[in-house]
């Protein structure tokens, strides 16, 4: 019997913008598959501080601020460093080299029809002003993926024409080089459906205040799930209620371990004689279960600061050769090594 070759790995790229603490939505949307995908692929996730100042550049702080928390985030729910290569994005100058490269094969036209983008500009209130960094912001991601020639990216419905944007200028790349020089990648749809934000009306925001932190203590937890929003109908205890929009219901099919109890809860909520009171407080004691243990670790970690930042510096000196060396092949098509 013949020996079977070893499976390539793909290497994935993915990260977050150090603009808060990390929350519910992002655990269920990215950071456990993160955990689940490390073990079988190369994996480096980009802590980006500055795609974080493209819509925060007055206030420069609230990303600053928020870099070591998003590192603790990731380690308190048990991303490795050891396995996934973890780095920041300001400390990886071939990124920005590579944006400014790619910007000159994109036009205005096009950034401004990205769907991504244009959903983006007006949840922000850019309509009439629109940061220059902002704009460019598919460009910026398209140097990121293919400075780590990352084949997989884990995304959102809502971030494919962010990938179809740097695909297009993958091909650009190749077509000047004759060859292929970069890869061209494909997207790791999440398999969980968004998750709402805890007022049930608007989308999911660190800065509005209706998310529920990895961080949160006992008592912020309890007062985000006594806020939350459930069936403005359901007026008296023995009223039939709907578990269709009901957010209560909604974090319980997320998060509560047994789905045959969910199930005959959402019986009983809608045939009647079940209160609001009593889903939230078996919500909370799911939720309180959760993030104990990620809390503790979480605080663990922001009691030494050091050995966050020591992976920080670890990660990033791995990545700022990889990236480098990307670089210098796209610098060879541009014909920018003439004398080096």
């Amino acid at each position: 019997m013949k020996n079977q070759l070893p499976t390539k790995r793909e290497t994935i790229l993915t990260g977050d913008r150090a603009t808060g603490p990390l929350h519910l939505g992002h655990y269920v949307g990215s950071l456990k598959q993160r955990v689940s995908l490390q073990d079988k692929h190369d994996q480096t996730i980009l802590v980006a501080d500055m795609q974080g100042l493209t819509d925060n550049a007055n206030n420069p702080s609230k990303v600053s601020s928020n870099i070591l928390n998003v590192v603790a985030d990731y380690l308190a729910v048990g991303i490795e460093p050891t396995k996934t290569t973890i780095c920041l994005q300001s400390q990886l100058p071939a990124l920005a080299e590579l944006t400014m490269y790619y910007s000159n094969l994109v036009t205005i036209a096009r950034l401004e029809r990205n769907p991504t983008v244009k959903s983006e500009i007006k949840s922000k209130g850019f309509e009439r002003s629109v940061p220059a960094g902002f704009l460019t912001y598919p460009i910026s991601q398209a140097a990121d993926i293919t400075a780590f020639n990352a084949t997989l990216i884990p995304v959102g419905d809502d971030q494919l024409p962010m990938l179809e944007q740097t695909n297009e200028i993958v091909r650009k790349v190749n077509s000047l080089a004759g060859k292929p020089v970069l890869n061209e990648c494909k997207p790791l749809l999440s398999q969980t459906s968004r998750l709402p934000s805890t007022d049930g009306k608007n989308k999911m925001s660190k800065t509005m205040g209706n998310t529920i932190n990895l961080g949160a203590c006992e008592k912020e937890l309890r007062a985000a799930v006594r806020s939350m929003y459930t069936d403005q109908n359901h007026l008296r205890v023995e009223d039939p209620g709907q578990v269709e929009g009901n957010i209560v219901f909604t974090y319980l099919d997320t998060f509560h371990p047994d789905i045959e109890y969910v199930r005959q809860l959402k019986e009983h909520y809608q045939r009647g004689g079940l209160g609001d009171g009593v889903t939230k407080k078996i919500l909370e004691e799911c939720l309180q279960e959760l993030l104990k243990p990620i809390r503790e670790r979480r605080e663990q970690y922001l009691d030494d600061k050091s050995q966050l930042i020591d992976i920080l510096r670890t990660g990033s000196e791995i990545s700022r050769h990889k990236t480098n060396t990307t670089l210098h092949s796209v610098k060879d098509i541009f014909g920018l090594n003439p004398f080096f």
